[in-house]
């Protein structure tokens, strides 16, 4: 049967955890917020290369929808030509009307499929704008995607074999802390930017949130008799000997 740890030994093991990570915040820390400027781009980039494929497939449409306007103006053309031959062989008016009905007919399609052609290209023009504006974005987006992970690479390089240690002794020290208190633990933690779950006492303060500590407390706290934290800001309090092994009672 494991041994019952002893309050003492419950809180070296709290505050030999958070050294480990306090050591793993810095070196995130160092890398700032190149991991999170370095996603956000990424899903920037990603949002741009949809709206120019987009925006390519419209322009590519809207040059169709032209090409087939134009051979309608083509086809209208040559009815006309057409029609206009049969007219010099007309026998009667009623023919004769009804050629120049179509050759009005065909003669209005032109002029709609002209109309159309002037709106698509004006269209086209507009959307080329916006294309050839959201590629000089994308571009410029890829060049600082590729800067940022340049310098994210050359801190993980350096700091990547410290840090798989220090996860490891994190993840070592966690199997040495109840889970109820590792509970507490990692909620205080992620309460604070600093991450800081168990502090010193400092100048009779509470070395996180700096609020005064009565005498009496300060004295239970160096007796290590239960686990005392800041009415303040709840971190868990220590006192600065807390790593030293008080020999006397230990059997």
């Amino acid at each position: 049967m494991a041994k019952e740890l002893s309050v003492a030994e419950k809180l070296r093991n709290l505050y030999e955890l958070q050294s480990v990570d306090s050591q793993i915040d810095e070196i995130e820390i160092l890398k700032g917020e190149l991991p999170m400027e370095v996603s956000d781009l990424e899903d920037e980039i990603a949002g741009l290369e949809t709206r120019v494929n987009k925006l390519g497939n419209v322009v590519k449409d809207l040059e169709e929808e032209v090409s087939n306007h134009r051979a309608n103006i083509s086809e209208a053309e040559a009815l006309i030509e057409r029609y206009s031959k049969q007219l010099d062989n007309v026998k009667n008016s009623r023919e004769y009307e009804a050629l120049v009905k179509e050759l009005e007919l065909q003669k209005l399609e032109i002029q709609l499929s002209e109309k159309k052609i002037r709106e698509a290209q004006q269209n086209i023009e507009n959307k080329q704008e916006t294309l050839d504006a959201t590629v000089e974005r994308k571009e410029r987006k890829d060049k600082e995607l590729e800067a940022k992970k340049v310098e994210l690479k050359e801190i993980i390089s350096k700091t990547e074999k410290e840090e798989k240690v220090l996860r490891k002794r994190s993840e070592d020290a966690r199997k040495h802390v109840e889970d109820r208190l590792i509970k507490a633990y990692d909620k205080i933690r992620e309460s604070y930017r600093n991450g800081l779950a168990v502090v010193h006492v400092e100048r009779n303060s509470c070395g996180g949130c700096f609020n005064k500590i009565p005498p009496q407390v300060q004295l239970e706290i160096s007796m290590r008799k239960k686990i005392i934290v800041c009415e303040h800001c709840g971190r868990v309090l220590v006192d600065d000997n807390i790593m030293e092994v008080d020999t006397a009672k230990v059997e």
